[in-house]
């Protein structure tokens, strides 16, 4: 039923009477509120307008972020246009391209849930009626979509778009060239003279970065699960044409409040589905296995990373990216952007296409006209898919009764076994492999880094890095109870639980133990019985929590396992009245 009227004359009204903006803008007791709008220059007819809150990750920490605030004001003038309210605001984001390799990557997964809950404070607080969010770092964007199934106020979400690739010696390049370049430097393959050179052209504009990285495989997802607009996700953020995209999620969403079109009614278990079968196909993050089930709490709906990874185990690989693979995101959108790639997958049968999408259609009426560009290798059909499983595996065993995970996506060997080497944190890990004291055909085992171990669980890209630059990303194996960044590649184990903190298995390993990797079988096993592992259980103690404060204790004392996403609320399933509903 529509809320929104125009008369003869054009002029267009809204019924406010079960919208949250009523609470303080509507009747007599609600003057002292609209005396801070008539402040803030906003007129009668702004007011009586519904209010859209339009949240940018916008900061000057990275290039990631640094073009939101102008994306930021193109979605304003597409809701202004359509006969809305736009009420702009900021949250932080964690970089993990500067937060990684020290400290500051334990500030990074605990910033997904600072951004979500920010977002709802913001939005309850001053009782907005819909959302437009513009992110553009690794944790801002499932953060930004958790916001906006929790509150399930009509919401789009518009990615802030990718870097352009870096040329280096006629090649393009990522900061994940700079990063291995750390480990050729510190083998002697590269000069220092290089290594400068290198990381001078690897970021050339702002954006994310331009692999199929955590940032780029969420804003996959996005697309894919229907809360951005098609193609939206594509564009480099060096593009003002990315402005287009922004205005129209401004226009949209006001159609989405007359339409009273929610993300809940978007986010389904099949959408979710879809999301996780993008991932797995175009080689993405490790870390989509993580932000989707948690995405999927928000709504109380059970999709944990055994639920994901059964999907990955059916899709095939059809997308030849970084850091497995050739081509970086601007590629993709070259040959027709995110919607190329889920025509192929929807016409391989991969995809529901009955699923609603924030255009009032359905996926498949959205790829209704999209076709699979030819004459080019970024994205192959499904009937000749790059592999015919995923580039991204789930592992469980005796290591990890409650899961692993595991990135194939270029790896030539899925099968490896080998004695651990143990360290308690990833700074000692690291300065082993800088000196390259390790054995090829060593396990390097970092635990005490999970959620709660962590805490915040780091990604390990510097130390991943280091080895594929010393030229050993295949011949040592790395296992984790942290995670690794979407740019990590090589025999690289994530999310190993439960987490040694809790106990888990990977806590008591000793080196010289052997496991076994098997990425075909989806196996992670020790060699070692239950009873061994049992009698190790009864000396092990946890080592001294380095944080007895602040917002690392904090999110200690509430996350929970990876396997459910490493959540800090109870989520949908014990949700008592919906925001969208007050």
């Amino acid at each position: 039923m529509s809320i929104r009227k125009a008369d003869k004359n054009g002029k267009v009204t809204w019924d406010k009477s079960n919208l949250p903006s009523r609470h303080v803008t509507v009747g007599t007791e609600r003057a002292p509120h609209r005396s801070y709008y008539y402040a803030m220059g906003l007129g009668d007819e702004q007011i009586r307008q519904p209010f859209v809150g339009v949240a940018s990750c916008w900061n000057e920490a990275a290039p990631c972020n640094i073009s939101l605030m102008r994306q930021a004001q193109a979605v304003k003038k597409g809701v202004n246009e359509a006969h809305g309210t736009p009420r702009e605001f900021c949250t932080i984001t964690v970089t993990d391209g500067i937060a990684m390799g020290h400290q500051g990557m334990k500030s990074s997964l605990v910033s997904r849930e600072v951004i979500a809950d920010s977002i709802e404070l913001t939005m309850r607080g001053h009782c907005y009626d819909a959302l437009v969010g513009v992110a553009g770092c690794d944790k801002s964007l499932p953060g930004m979509m958790m916001a906006m199934l929790r509150l399930n106020v009509p919401s789009i979400f518009i990615y802030g778009g990718s870097i352009m690739p870096g040329r280096f010696e006629g090649k393009d390049v990522t900061v994940v060239d700079v990063f291995e370049g750390v480990g050729k430097f510190s083998a002697g393959k590269m000069s220092e003279k290089n290594l400068r050179k290198l990381e001078t052209v690897a970021c050339p504009s702002a954006g994310s970065c331009g692999g199929q990285f955590t940032a780029n495989t969420m804003a996959c997802v996005s697309e894919a699960i229907g809360l951005a607009l098609p193609n939206s996700a594509g564009t480099p953020a060096a593009y003002e044409s990315r402005d287009v995209f922004c205005e129209q999620s401004g226009k949209q969403v006001m159609e989405l409040i007359n339409m009273n079109l929610r993300p809940r009614d978007i986010v389904t278990l099949k959408s979710l589905e879809n999301a996780a079968v993008v991932v797995a196909a175009t080689g993405g993050s490790t870390n989509g296995a993580l932000h989707l089930p948690a995405m999927a709490h928000e709504i109380g709906i059970d999709f944990d990373l055994f639920d994901v990874a059964e999907i990955f185990k059916k899709t095939p690989y059809i997308a030849d990216l970084k850091p497995g693979g050739k081509y970086v995101a601007k590629d993709v959108y070259d040959v027709g952007g995110v919607p190329v790639i889920l025509k192929a997958l929807f016409d391989g049968g991969h995809l529901h296409g009955d699923c609603m999408t924030v255009t009032g259609k359905t996926l498949a009426e959205n790829l209704e006209h999209v076709i699979l560009t030819p004459n080019q290798d970024v994205i192959y059909p499904v009937s000749n898919p790059i592999t015919p499983t995923g580039g991204v595996v789930g592992l469980k065993g005796s290591l990890a009764p409650d899961g692993a995970i595991v990135k194939v996506a270029g790896l030539k060997t899925q099968k490896f076994s080998g004695p651990v080497r143990c360290f308690d944190c990833e700074e000692d890990a690291f300065e082993a492999v800088k000196n390259k004291d390790y054995k090829e055909g060593e396990v390097i085992v970092i635990r005490y880094e999970g959620p709660v171990g962590g805490p915040g669980m780091r990604e390990m890209l510097s130390t991943t890095a280091a080895l594929y630059g010393q030229g050993v990303g295949d011949k040592v194996a790395l296992v984790t109870d942290g995670r690794f960044s979407g740019g990590t590649r090589g025999f690289c184990i994530g999310h190993v639980g439960p987490e040694a903190a809790l106990g888990g298995p990977i806590g008591l390993l000793q080196d010289g133990d052997i496991v076994m990797i098997d990425a075909e079988t989806g196996v992670l096993d020790v060699d070692l019985t239950e009873a061994e592992l049992e009698e190790r259980r009864k000396t092990w103690t946890l080592p001294e929590a380095q944080f007895k404060s602040g917002v690392l204790k904090k999110y200690a004392d509430q996350v929970g396992a990876a396997r459910y996403g490493a959540v800090t609320h109870p989520g949908g399933k014990e949700e008592v009245e919906c925001y969208a509903d007050i």
